[in-house]
């Protein structure tokens, strides 16, 4: 019996333990096939999603996710570790390097599961319960672990453990009031203010967060989870330098593996006046664990550790300078085709199409355009008052960009956006308001259906131009 599991060539021959996915499981490796082919001939403008390396991919696939490892380096509960050890210093010696950081000055925990329950971590290991904190409210381009709440349910479990008060934007310009921000700031007294955005194209100036956090004694926590690959390569502004904690997903903007990391500062701010032991490194690795998770997947963590050695690269750079030509040159020629860009444009990449001009929502444009293979994601835009049923969608460059896309490949990509959207005006004359109206008849009808597989077959055609990276099995 033993050998079945030990990989001898009589077990092997008639057992699938230690056969490749293709013939010990085909009907999952079918269906991998087919996310990826999907991939390959579809669009992928969802702005938090990337197409990771090869060599990520290598990472996680590697025998590194056999091995358990709670603790910190050089400090485990398990055995047989010293490879891991190095592994993980290795990986946060190249998040340092990557975000130009002195390693005097800063840390980093590099073993949060995704950028979640890093953001979870941090309030773990800053906050007392019933704290009071200010993030971007999730309407207005916030992320929901920054606190989100509606009149009736608190939402997040950071609203639930915590007393959140969002700050907003303008309706009018769909740029963040600071002024607001530091006039309620005043009343509410935070303990912590968040400067992070899920979906809001424009550069934070934390040098005013920093000012309004010492107005109130406030930590600033950067979750600088979108931007964090723009900010490596160091076309926008860093958080680093006005920042008490820094946080950030791995697989958005940096190309990295799904997993989380958390930068702390190992000194005070010098524009603070900071009283008493000052430890946010043991605040927040205990935080992680044993706070809040167990073993670290070391997998990961290497796949962090490869893709920051490509993030502090030339190309890296070069490849961040396009995501954002390329958002902005989408932008430009979407308003040329009459569509509203909030803000009026981006400095990142992102940006938010407000569709109330059009007379067709959020969530029509999301379905019709998933239809044809272009995928991204309904979006609440300034005003807006359901995020269930929202007005606008949001666009974003990097997968596309990884695939090798440029500026002139935006245009293609807008024309074939706008042809999605016509089309559901068209469905819309027919279905009626409704959206289970609107989604039968593009589900039923054969004329619709018709319409939708031409458009379809035409972005294919242009997709498969376009390589995927990563291994051509997966």
């Amino acid at each position: 019996m033993l050998s079945y599991f030990m990989g001898s060539s009589e077990a092997t021959s008639d057992v699938p333990l230690n056969k490749p996915l293709a013939d010990s499981d085909p009907e999952l490796f079918k269906l991998i096939q087919n996310e990826r082919n999907r991939q390959l001939k579809g669009l992928e403008m969802i702005a938090s999603e990337n197409i990771t390396s090869l060599a990520v991919q290598q990472c996680l696939g590697s025998c590194l996710t056999n091995k358990y490892s709670e603790g910190m380096p050089n400090v485990r509960y398990y055995g047989g570790n010293e490879f891991i050890d190095e592994i993980e210093i290795l990986c946060q010696e190249r998040c340092l390097k990557a975000f130009r950081l002195d390693p005097n000055e800063w840390g980093v925990n590099v073993q949060p599961y995704s950028g979640s329950p890093a953001n979870m971590a941090v309030y773990t290991a800053l906050l007392k319960p019933h704290d009071r904190i200010m993030g971007l409210d999730l309407p207005d381009g916030g992320h929901l672990t920054h606190g989100f709440m509606t009149q009736k349910k608190r939402i997040s479990a950071t609203a639930v453990y915590f007393e959140s008060m969002p700050y907003k934007v303008s309706p009018t310009t769909g740029l963040i009031d600071y002024d607001r921000l530091a006039e309620n700031a005043k009343l509410f007294k935070p303990k912590m203010i968040i400067a992070g955005i899920s979906c809001y194209s424009r550069c934070l100036d934390y040098k005013r967060f920093r000012e309004i956090c010492n107005e109130n004694g406030a930590y600033l926590f950067a979750d600088m989870a979108h931007v964090s690959g723009l900010v490596a390569a160091g076309v926008i502004p860093s958080p680093f330098e006005f920042s008490d904690v820094v946080a950030t997903t791995t697989h958005k903007t940096l190309r990295g593996p799904r997993a989380g990391i958390i930068f702390y500062r190992k000194t005070p701010h010098p524009s603070t006046k900071h009283e008493g032991k000052f430890d946010l490194e043991t605040k927040i690795n205990e935080a992680v664990f044993p706070g809040l998770q167990g073993g670290p997947h070391n997998n990961a963590i290497a796949g962090i550790a490869t893709a920051m050695h490509q993030a502090s690269t030339p190309e890296f750079k070069y490849y961040q300078t396009q995501v954002i030509e390329n958002a902005r040159h989408l932008g430009v020629c979407l308003t040329n085709l009459n569509y509203k860009i909030v803000t009026g444009g981006t400095d990142v990449h992102l940006i938010l199409v407000d569709l109330s001009p059009k007379k067709v929502s959020g969530s029509k444009a999301e379905l019709i355009l998933e239809e044809i293979g272009i995928a991204c994601n309904k979006n609440t835009v300034p005003g807006d008052k359901s995020a269930m049923n929202p007005s606008g969608i949001r666009l974003g460059t990097p997968a596309l960009t990884t695939r090798g896309m440029q500026k002139e490949d935006m245009e293609k990509v807008a024309n074939f956006i706008h042809e999605g959207v016509q089309l559901a005006l068209e469905i819309q004359k027919v279905s009626g308001p409704k959206i289970v109206d609107f989604k039968k008849l593009v589900k039923e009808d054969a004329d619709t259906r018709k319409k939708i597989s031409e458009l379809r077959s035409r972005v294919e055609d242009f997709a498969v131009k376009f390589p995927l990276p990563g291994n051509p099995d997966y």
